[in-house]
């Protein structure tokens, strides 16, 4: 494994801490670990225009979102909107956990960005994630004038757990199941819950993502192992990726998710996808949340910023 050298660094304190890996622990005990990892890992936030909590009444409950719209944006202007869905395995992870990389996005891109907390397994297994994130989408969409966002430039992403969400939010919106989108952005995605990629031979030790570590969430989320080749939870078994929305997608060499994010990425672009795809041989998964430590993760959240504001720069007509 090679490592960016201020990685290398990042990885020898974390060895000296010893903490244990999530597998080790309980859900709630997880949860609790990772929430206190922010502060250690992230740079400061950034203000932001505005931001507000609103809470969308479903059948089941309350879902949770978080709005922003990008520093020096006009209030009343109908900006493009990303809904951003967090990583974090489907079992950790919150409007908390993100919030910062959410600020940085909507600055860069001067986007609208809602934030999504879905249900987390294994209290709620899937498809109750992918359930909560369609209808967060449905929803930004049919109240896009009240919330002053352009209904005709949408765009989805997320991070890891949050990147498989909006790769299958883009393969129901090409069906027609979901409000149109014009971007699709990936940020070192789960596409396959089989687990059966070199990837995971190559990481068992030494990075914040193992194989075990994989295995633990992804047993959490889907414990019916037949559940794994449903496209809804591997979007790289769908038969077809074609005709669904251009994607950025980012994948980091020292990652159990390394080959299933390249191989996605080759199978959009093989089907006729745009694809704007980045590989960070020196990177470990979720070094856009290292920012305090990393130089490299700011700059590609800028890069993802930018690229997302190319991508839905053209006004609805």
């Amino acid at each position: 494994m090679a490592f960016d050298p201020q990685v290398a660094n990042l990885l020898e304190i974390g060895r000296k801490a010893g903490n244990p890996p999530f597998q080790a622990l309980t859900p709630e005990q997880a949860r609790l670990a990772y929430a206190a990892a922010k502060e250690a890992l992230q740079p400061a936030e950034q203000p932001v225009a505005d931001v507000r909590d609103v809470s969308v009444p479903l059948s089941w409950g309350s879902l949770n979102l978080r709005i922003y719209r990008g520093i020096g944006t006009p209030a009343n202007a109908a900006l493009p909107c990303l809904l951003f869905l967090h990583g974090g395995g489907w079992v950790i992870g919150n409007l908390e956990s993100h919030d910062r990389l959410c600020r940085h996005l909507a600055n860069v891109g001067k986007l609208c960005v809602v934030a999504v907390d879905y249900r987390l397994a294994p209290e709620h297994r899937f498809p109750a994630a992918l359930d909560d994130s369609a209808d967060a989408l449905r929803w930004v969409s049919a109240h896009a004038a009240e919330l002053n966002i352009d209904p005709a430039r949408l765009a989805v992403g997320g991070d890891s757990a949050g990147g498989n969400l909006a790769a299958v939010l883009a393969l129901m919106s090409r069906d027609g199941n979901l409000p149109a989108l014009k971007a699709q952005v990936l940020l070192y995605p789960v596409t396959d819950l089989t687990a059966s990629s070199d990837s995971y031979a190559r990481m068992t030790s030494g990075v914040p993502l193992t194989a075990d570590t994989m295995h633990y969430f992804i047993g959490h989320y889907t414990p019916d192992e037949k559940e794994r080749k449903d496209w809804r939870a591997s979007p790289l078994w769908a038969s077809s990726l074609e005709g669904s929305a251009p994607a950025f997608v980012l994948t980091v060499a020292n990652d159990p998710l390394c080959d299933e994010g390249r191989a996605y990425a080759a199978r959009l672009e093989k089907e006729g996808v745009r694809v704007s795809a980045i590989h960070l041989s020196d990177h470990v998964h979720g070094m856009l949340m290292h920012g305090k430590w990393v130089d490299a993760a700011p700059r590609m959240a800028d890069f993802v910023g930018a690229w997302l504001a190319g991508m839905l720069s053209i006004p609805a007509r």
